[in-house]
């Protein structure tokens, strides 16, 4: 498993993800309202403002990082995994 630090100590399996959003579109607008009336959101902002909208598998998570911030964690994630299976 490839875990990804999402912020403030939360962390997601990033082979779970489908996409990311920036939260200010309206489809994300609109996958977030669904997600909150099915019961299958996670709200991982801890107060601040939501900046991306993570669809998984079978949940979405919110965070208060910009989705860029997340996929270039992820890369460097399997860029190391990368490197420690050449040795």
């Amino acid at each position: 498993m490839a875990f990804v630090n999402i912020g403030f100590g939360n962390i997601i399996n990033s082979k779970k993800i489908v996409s990311m959003l920036t939260s200010d579109s309206a489809p994300a607008k609109r996958i977030v309202a669904g997600a909150k009336e099915k019961g299958n959101i996670i709200d991982a902002t801890q107060g601040r403002r939501t900046r991306a909208v993570i669809v998984c598998d079978s949940h979405v998570v919110l965070s208060a990082l910009m989705p860029e911030t997340i996929s270039a964690r992820i890369s460097d994630n399997f860029i190391k995994e990368d490197l420690d299976y050449d040795t």
